[in-house]
C-alpha cells in the first residue's frame, strides 16, 4: 500500500480536532462516569470522540486496521498485519473527570512495529502536535504550526513524571540514573510532547501502559528527535500482546541507562493497564 503520509498527517489532525470538539460539547452538558471490567473509567466523550475517529480513519485509509481502546474494550479487534492504526480517543480520563485540561486524543500509525506518524490533541488548551518520523514535529496552537525539536541535554535533567501514576520504582530509577533533577508533572501523553518540544529530557515510566496509550506521542517524539526504549534497551516495539508495554523509557534522543532492574515481573497477561 503506497501512502501520502504528509496528507495522511493533516487529516489525522482533523480528526482529533473533530473528536475534540465532540468531547468538549459532552463537558458543556455534563456526563456521567462508568467503569469497565478492569474497573478503569469510561464516559461518553471517550465513545463519541471514537466513533468519529473510526469514521474518519475509515475515510482517510481505507482498508488500514484500526486498534482503537473502546472497541478493544467491547472486544471488537480487527485483523491486522504490520500496518495499523493504534487510537486512544481520551488519554487521562481521570485528570478529564476531575476537570483538568491535561487530557489528548491520540492517533498513532504503526508500521514494521514502530511508529511512522502520529497527532495529539488537548482539547482543553487546543494544543496539537504532530509528527512524522524522518519529516519533523510540529505544534499548532491555533495560527499555524510551528516546527518542534528535542533540545540536547545539560547539566541539569528535566524529568517529566506522570500525575496519577508515579510509582517508587520511577523516582527510585531517575535518583540512579539521573541523580538531581527538576520535575515537570503533567498527565496523558502531553509528557511525550513536552520532552518532544524542548522543555524535558526524560520521561521514564516504569509500570504498564497499552500501545494505545503511547503511540500517537511516542510518533510525535521520534519525529523531533527523540528516543522511547523498552526496559531492555531495545527501541519499544508495537504488535506485543494484548497491546501491552510492560514498561519505557522516553528521552531527548540520549540513550538512558536500562530501566529493567528498577521493575516488577511483568507477565503481560490480558488485564489493561490504567494508562499514562
Amino acid at each position: 500500500m503506497t501512502i501520502d503520509y504528509r496528507r495522511l498527517v493533516d487529516e489525522l489532525a482533523v480528526a482529533a480536532r473533530e473528536a475534540g470538539e465532540a468531547i468538549l460539547e459532552i463537558v458543556r452538558r455534563g456526563f456521567d462516569v462508568e467503569s469497565k471490567q478492569d474497573a478503569s473509567p469510561v464516559t461518553e466523550a471517550d465513545r463519541a470522540a471514537e466513533l468519529i475517529i473510526l469514521a474518519a480513519l475509515a475515510r482517510a485509509a481505507p482498508g488500514v486496521p484500526v486498534i482503537a481502546e473502546e472497541e478493544v474494550a467491547a472486544g471488537r479487534i480487527p485483523a491486522h498485519d504490520d500496518l495499523y492504526f493504534l487510537v486512544d480517543p481520551l488519554d487521562g480520563t481521570k485528570e478529564f473527570i476531575r476537570g483538568g485540561d491535561d487530557y489528548t486524543v491520540n492517533i498513532g500509525l504503526i508500521e514494521q512495529g514502530r511508529p511512522r506518524l502520529g497527532v495529539v490533541f488537548a482539547p482543553a488548551t487546543g494544543r496539537l502536535h504532530g509528527g512524522c518520523v524522518g519529516e519533523g514535529a510540529w505544534l499548532d496552537e491555533g495560527e499555524g504550526r510551528t516546527p518542534i525539536a528535542t533540545r540536547p541535554r545539560g547539566e541539569l535533567t528535566t524529568a517529566v513524571a506522570s500525575k496519577s501514576h508515579l510509582n517508587q520504582a520511577t523516582i527510585n530509577y531517575l535518583e540512579a540514573a539521573v541523580g538531581n533533577c527538576s520535575y515537570v508533572s503533567v498527565g496523558s501523553s502531553l509528557k511525550f510532547c513536552i520532552v518532544a518540544e524542548g522543555r524535558a529530557d526524560i520521561y521514564p515510566r516504569a509500570a504498564p501502559t497499552s500501545e494505545w496509550d503511547t503511540a500517537a506521542g511516542h510518533a510525535v517524539l521520534l519525529a523531533a528527535g527523540g528516543l522511547v526504549d523498552g526496559p531492555d534497551g531495545e527501541a519499544l516495539g508495537y504488535g506485543k500482546r494484548a497491546f501491552l508495554n510492560r514498561a519505557f523509557v522516553a528521552t531527548s534522543g540520549w540513550k538512558p541507562p536500562l530501566l529493567e532492574p528498577f521493575i516488577e515481573p511483568f507477565s503481560g497477561g490480558g488485564e489493561l493497564p490504567a494508562g499514562v
